[in-house]
């Protein structure tokens, strides 16, 4: 009989390996901080809590934290993947020193948290320059969609309470600027808020939608190219309101629930006011129509703004509720957009459902938890996700092409961060090599020559 040996091969396994990188495909996000000037950004944000006689430069440290969440990492800790490759990420301080930071930084509130996104800002802004025709704003239009995220505590930290969904944590409301189907999205604003905070709270929308204003260039901070788009929880009066008195009008597509008044008013509608629904690829959804609502179910609503309802076939085995009719599903949504067909307004509206895509990236990138106790504590910890969730947006959309550059964050260390190199030294260069077998090799090697290929910041 033939001995069995298994179905893999055994391995001896030494432990005194020289000029071996781990993460070695993290020289991506490296210089991607270098050719958008994140780095000096952030350092130059920070002077002020930088201390005469410190070895490491607060902006340095922020941005460690940040890649290390970028590669995986999900606590303060784990900057000591970082660490223990000083020749790709440079020298990075020890654990107590980064959290002695992030408490200074709490300490400070507002005043650091206003550094660090006007940093942000700033890089943004050049990102967007640099990608010219892959950028959010392309096509003269930028569209940020407004969410809620809940994040589960298992201890009692500060600020977290029993969540509308049963469990217990916190209730961030996030923003992201949508890339569209050629790219993902990254993050402009997280408001962390109790777990117990309401999902249509207005006040906490028009702050949340403040600050995703902020981060983009001036020019979308006012008027119709920018569109504000939120599911049924910014659906209020004060929101919408909100939108339209500032300035030029924010262009607008928010949710709404299917009150009594409203259902009544579907209920009138006559069977030739109804359109066939489309999809992205312009044809028409089968089973699925949209109608604009009009008269007085506008009432005590701003000027100018449109009311439109779905309603569609619900699939096999779905629960209707009250509010359906006629056995159709009905969805609704308000907009301030006139000139544009209803059916393109609401295939416009439903792909809001791509901010899910950027919640799950994000919770894959940080925000599985929140890791310290005090809440100013967490809102720097935000802060250093979002970081980490723009350097995951803008490194695709500088380097990659294809449908790598719609890659989550998970798919992207899978098979480009997480790629080993050997380190060796000829003369005065240090060459990373990485192996030639591995599949993705030639992704790396070619968006690291893209990005060398950017003019540097400055």
């Amino acid at each position: 009989m033939k001995k069995r040996i298994g179905s893999y091969p055994r391995v001896r396994i030494e432990g005194g390996g020289r000029a071996v990188v781990s993460h070695a495909g993290g020289v991506l996000l490296v210089e991607t901080v270098r050719k958008t000037g994140l780095d000096t950004a952030i350092s130059a944000a920070l002077t002020p809590w930088r201390k005469p006689r410190a070895v490491h430069d607060p902006g340095k440290i922020l941005l460690d934290v940040a890649l290390a969440v970028a590669l995986g990492g999900d606590c303060l800790a784990d900057v000591a993947m970082l660490r223990a490759e000083p020749a790709v990420f440079g020298p990075v301080t020890s654990d107590p020193t980064v959290s002695r930071l992030i408490g200074t930084l709490a300490a400070s509130g507002e005043k650091t948290l206003r550094a660090i996104r006007a940093a942000r800002a700033e890089a943004r802004r050049r990102v967007w320059q640099l990608a010219d025709r892959k950028a959010p704003d392309a096509g003269g239009t930028v569209t940020v969609d407004l969410d809620g995220v809940l994040v589960i505590a298992h201890s009692d930290k500060e600020d977290a309470a029993p969540t509308w969904k049963r469990t217990y944590g916190h209730h961030p409301l996030m923003a992201f600027v949508d890339h569209g189907p050629g790219g993902t999205g990254e993050p402009v604003a997280a408001l962390l808020r109790p777990g117990n905070a309401g999902s249509n709270t207005a006040a906490d929308h028009i702050t949340a939608t403040q600050l995703a204003l902020a981060q983009l260039p001036k020019k979308y901070r006012r008027g119709r190219q920018t569109l504000i788009r939120t599911d049924s929880a910014g659906g209020t009066h004060d929101f919408v309101a909100w939108l339209t008195q500032r300035g030029r009008w924010l262009s607008y597509s928010v949710g709404m629930v299917i009150t009594d008044t409203i259902h009544q008013h579907v209920l009138k509608i006559p069977a030739s006011a109804w359109t066939a629904a489309i999809e992205a690829d312009g044809e028409i959804r089968d089973g699925a129509w949209v109608a604009e609502l009009t008269g007085d179910v506008l009432d005590g609503w701003p000027k100018g703004m449109r009311l439109i309802v779905r309603k569609e076939r619900p699939h096999p085995g779905a629960q209707l509720r009250l509010t359906d009719a006629d056995g159709m599903r009905l969805t609704c949504f308000a907009t301030n957009t006139s000139s544009r067909p209803i059916a393109e307004l609401e295939l416009r509206h439903r792909l809001r459902a791509r901010a899910e895509d950027r919640i799950r990236a994000a919770r894959a990138t940080g925000l599985r938890n929140l890791p310290l106790h005090r809440t100013a504590q967490n809102r720097i910890w935000l802060e250093i996700v979002q970081i980490a969730l723009d350097l995951l947006a803008w490194m695709p959309m500088l380097a990659l092409t294809g449908k790598a550059r719609c890659w989550e964050p998970r798919r992207l260390r899978l098979r480009l961060f997480t790629a080993a190199g050997q380190l060796v030294t000829t003369g005065r260069r240090r060459v990373l090599r990485l192996a030639r077998h591995w599949p993705w090799t030639s992704h790396i090697t070619t968006a690291l020559e893209r990005l060398t290929q950017l003019p540097d910041p400055g």
